[in-house]
This record gives C-alpha cells, structure tokens and sequence, in this order.
C-alpha cells in the first residue's frame, strides 16, 4: 500500500509545481484606448503616449528569461517597457516599445540583431501557424509555408534598431504586412553597435485573421472592439558580444508562442478612460433592410446614461424607440437626426443625407 502512496504524494507535488510554474499564464494585460483625436504619431517620440496610464505598462518584470542564461532580470543589462494601444474604428494595434541594453547589437545584415519579437492573433483563433508545426506533417515544407505561416496569426521579428536594413522580418509568406498601408515604424536612439545606451521605437501594425502569400486582396483584417481580448505575446532577444543569443525574455511561460498561439496572453481593448468620455454623446448607425420596401433599421449607439430618445427620419415621421425600424413611403435622400437625453444632459446627432433611397 506504501507505493500506491507515495506515487499519490508524488503525482500531487509535481501539480502542484506545474500550476505554480504556469500560474503566471493566467495573467492578463490592458491595451489603451486613444481618443480619435489623439492618435500616436508614428515619429520615434514618446510624448503622445505620456496620457496612458502606468497600469498599461508591461516592464521586463513580467518577462522571464526561458534560453535559462539568466535566472533573474538585471536592469543594468537590459530593460524593457512595452504599451499597447488602439483606436476604435482602425484594426491597428500601436505600440511604444522602450528599451534600455548595455551592449547593442546590430551590426549584421541577418536575423542576429538585438530583436523585438511580436506576435498576434486578432481573433484567438489559436493553434499552431509557422510551417514546421504544421498538423500535415506529409505536406511539402514550402507547401507548408506559403499556405499556412503566419496566415492565422502573425509574427513579426522587429529589429532593435533597424540600421541598413528593414524594420522587421514578417516571419511568413506575406511581407506586404509589415508595409504602409498595414503597418509604420520609427526609432529614436543615439548609440553605436556595441554600446549602451537608450532606445524607443514607435510603431503600429495591422492584425489578420487571414493574410495570405497572394497578397493583401484576399487578406481578412481582424475587427477591434472594445471588451474584446485579442492574443498577443513577446519575447526580447538579446545579444551580448556573441553569436549565441545572451538571453530569450519571453512574456509566455510556453518557450514555442513564436509559432503557436495556443500559448498568447489575452489583451482587453479597453474602453475610453473616463477622462478621455463624453458624459453624453449622441451616436447612431443605420441599415436598409430591403430596398424595394424602403425599410430601414436604425441602431442607437449613444454614449452615457441615456433615458430618452427621439428620432426624426426626415419625412415627417418620428420614434422615441431607441432601436427603430422605419419604412419610407418615397425614394429620396433624407437628413435623419437623433436627440438623446439622460441624466447628465442632451446631445443631438444629424446625419445629412446618409440616408438615401430610390
């Protein structure tokens, strides 16, 4: 009876190791939401990220060194912050990546470069997606490749900095994405390759849920929205003096996350902060349900605490429903307004001519 035991105490202790090891990928991350009008310039200057709060911030804290070089994170060697952020209304990702290393390596044409590696998955589709983890493992290697990696999720090499050659690698068949109009990146730094010194880089990218090798004219952006969680993970790789990288600082506790997005970390795009919110905003959307009949339905998507609505669809007719359906008895273009009330106030929205009929 003794063995059955102890192989019981065994079993418990080595899970309770492994829920310790891998707590730490229960964690979950904040991505800021920009004001419309606040939009990062993509210049290599920290300043328009100075409105986002520190509880965004991701430091070299989080991260863990899984090369096993290094059992603990020095700050005079390297140091890292990363934030995140969005806009409603653009499927790009933003990101102030700040970094401090005590040696910068990035005198060679090829991947050894001091390297920022990103990867996303827009809509958590998960799985593997870099050729080598392809399920089919019968497949042709390049088959493998230009029909599967990066396709799903993407995973973007950045170099750190980027001199005499291009900002990153798309680690995929699709190098269109890291490219204007799907992606923009600039550098701030005044150090030379083999010296200390600070860095930021600026950039945004564009998240797919499908990007294919022929290019962007089949590709599918992923659609941001607030509340939403999107995968996303890094890891910092870093060179010191040596061919052989000085350390792997991964924000996964999975080494391979660079080709399987089972293993990301959720992202929330957060909402407006509360200082950055109108208390009361009148918004809405419409669609035409069927032409013949003129049948439209209008969507309220008003910001604050509303308690009353008032619709004027322009042909003489009004709701005070917040979500109506209307039918319009004659083709034409109309001015559709919107009054919204609550608590905190009125707000009026006038839509000139968006509704058009025949």
């Amino acid at each position: 009876m003794n063995i059955p035991y102890r192989r019981l105490l065994a079993l418990i202790f080595c899970f309770i190791l492994v829920c310790k090891l891998y707590s730490q990928d229960e964690r979950s991350f904040k991505i800021f939401q920009f004001p419309p009008n606040m939009i990062p310039t993509i210049d290599g200057q920290k300043t328009d990220w100075d409105m986002v709060p520190e509880n965004y911030e991701v430091g070299i804290d989080q991260l863990w060194d899984d090369s096993k070089r290094h059992s603990s994170f020095d700050t005079t060697n390297l140091n890292v912050s990363v934030k995140v952020g969005w806009v409603k209304g653009l499927n790009r990702l933003y990101f102030l990546y700040e970094a401090y290393d005590d040696y910068w390596d990035f005198s060679d044409t090829g991947l050894h470069n001091d390297t920022y590696e990103l990867v996303v998955d827009g809509d958590q589709s998960g799985g593997p997606f870099i050729d080598r983890f392809h399920p089919n493992k019968t497949l042709n290697p390049m088959d493998a490749y230009f029909s599967f990696h990066g396709v799903h999720a993407q995973n973007y090499h950045i170099f750190t900095p980027a001199v005499g050659k291009d900002w990153t690698l798309a680690w995929g068949s699709q190098p269109w994405i890291k490219d204007l109009p799907y992606a923009n990146a600039a550098y701030n730094f005044d150090f030379e390759h083999g010296e200390s010194g600070h860095l930021t880089l600026e950039f945004w990218i564009t998240p797919f849920d499908y990007a294919g090798s022929e290019g962007p004219e089949r590709a599918v952006k992923s659609v941001l929205k607030e509340n939403k969680d999107i995968g996303l993970c890094w890891a910092i790789i870093d060179y010191d003096q040596t061919k052989e990288q000085g350390g792997f600082w991964n924000l996964s506790k999975e080494h391979t996350m660079y080709g399987n997005a089972n293993y990301l970390l959720p992202f929330k795009l957060m909402p407006l902060e509360s200082n950055y919110r109108k208390v009361i905003e009148a918004k809405w959307s419409f669609k035409i349900v069927d032409m013949q009949r003129r049948l439209v339905t209008f969507q309220d998507e008003s910001i604050g605490q509303i308690t009353s609505w008032k619709w004027d669809f322009g042909d003489g007719e009004t709701s005070t429903e917040q979500h109506p359906q209307h039918i319009y008895k004659e083709p034409g273009l109309y001015v559709v307004v919107l009054w919204v009330e609550g608590p905190e106030g009125k707000s009026r929205l006038s839509k000139v001519w968006d509704v058009a009929l025949k």
